[in-house]
């Protein structure tokens, strides 16, 4: 049996110029961070993963030194214990996932079952850009071959909000599936705006149905669980979310209280691959669509490609691009090559062990840092 001999994380910090004004941010953000979790073995195998900065793993790092690595349900049992006591640590699931599929020779979306080794991305954009820009946005998506774009909400004035979602339509017509992001789930530290209501959210909503949107994501504050339930009621349109909730019963509330079309849990932030590769299942048997959140770092990306694909699939997935601002090498400089979807918009998943990607090392010491912020 192999164990676990040593956990390694590191800090990093990439400069943007130009700064990133990422829709959700009212800061333009100057660096892209990112933490590394490096689990090693007894025969110096070594698992990667990323997410969360993971401050004070340190204290617990001790429950995982000696002990079977292929043993992911008993360590997602112990992460998510330390997830109460001291904050999120996922990136170890991933970690370990890794560290398993190369010590089992298989890729991670086979042990998960095997459904598929591709699936189709959409593109998902970050910035909020003149009407006509938008537009172009569109244009590049189309052409490029994705099968869907994601808007972000969230301008000065929703009217404006909704012109975009006007032109796109009036000059795409239906060539481009779309998606709104409303981004009422959740807020950074010091924006302490006040999430829509449920009749505010039906308004909206009914605007966007009219002009053929395929999801309304986040559209009420993450726990208003009878206001989604209700929306849902009033609505024809697809309501999703669920991208930073952590809690198991958290989602067996959603599920079954009717509050979501589409579940978007993150592998990075909420019970790795490990829970959510259950909770998959659980979405699919109910007839709803599970297709996560992907906004990070490559690492978190191809986690989550894998975790979908092997599981149950999806229409589409979402793959964050919105260059010049945030392009996929911005987006994947950690790795040696970047994840990019071919001209259909598929993203085709390999048989290399473990998640199937490298680090690039000469980045990671270049960008090395003590601390893991947005400037």
């Amino acid at each position: 049996m192999a164990t676990i001999t040593r956990i390694e994380i590191t800090h990093h910090q990439l400069p943007l110029d130009p700064p990133f004004p990422a829709s959700w941010d009212t800061r333009p953000r100057t660096q892209f961070p990112a933490t590394i979790v490096r689990v090693f073995d007894d025969q110096g195998r070594c698992g990667v993963g990323s997410g969360d900065s993971m401050y004070g793993f340190a204290d617990y790092e001790r429950y995982f030194i000696g002990q079977d690595p292929l043993d992911v349900d008993r360590h997602a049992a112990v992460i998510s214990n330390i997830e109460f006591h001291a904050g999120r640590q996922w990136p170890l699931d991933l970690a370990l996932w890794d560290l398993k599929g190369k010590i089992q020779g298989e890729p991670v979306w086979k042990m998960l079952g095997g459904f598929d080794n591709k699936i189709r991305a959409y593109a998902s954009s970050g910035v909020h850009r003149s009407i006509t820009d938008m537009v172009d946005v569109a244009k590049r998506a189309r052409s490029l071959g994705f099968p869907a774009l994601k808007v972000r909400f969230g301008r000065p004035k929703l009217d404006d909000d909704l012109a975009v979602v006007k032109a796109i339509r009036s000059e795409l017509g239906s060539s481009l599936e779309l998606m709104v992001d409303c981004n009422q789930g959740w807020r950074m530290p010091w924006d302490t705006a006040t999430p829509w209501n449920v009749d505010h959210a039906t308004s909206v909503a009914n605007v966007l149905e009219e002009h053929g949107v395929y999801w309304m994501e986040e559209p009420l504050h993450r726990g208003d669980y009878a206001g989604m339930a209700e929306l849902r009621k009033r609505v024809g349109i697809r309501i999703a979310g669920g991208e930073m909730t952590r809690e198991p019963y958290e989602f067996r509330e959603l599920l079954e209280r009717g509050c979501f079309d589409v579940f978007q849990p993150d592998a990075v932030c909420s019970q790795g691959i490990t829970g959510l590769a259950k909770l998959a299942f659980d979405v699919h048997k109910a007839g709803k669509i599970f297709t996560p959140h992907t906004w990070g770092n490559g690492i978190g990306v191809m986690a989550n490609l894998h975790l979908t694909a092997g599981t149950v699939g999806a229409p589409f997935i979402e793959f964050p691009f919105d260059p010049p601002e945030w392009s996929t090498a911005r987006r994947d400089y950690i790795l040696t090559e970047t994840i990019e979807a071919d001209g259909d918009g598929w993203i085709h998943l390999s048989d290399e062990p473990g998640l199937g990607i490298t680090l690039n090392e000469d980045v990671l010491k270049q960008t090395a840092s003590k601390q893991a912020t947005f400037s």
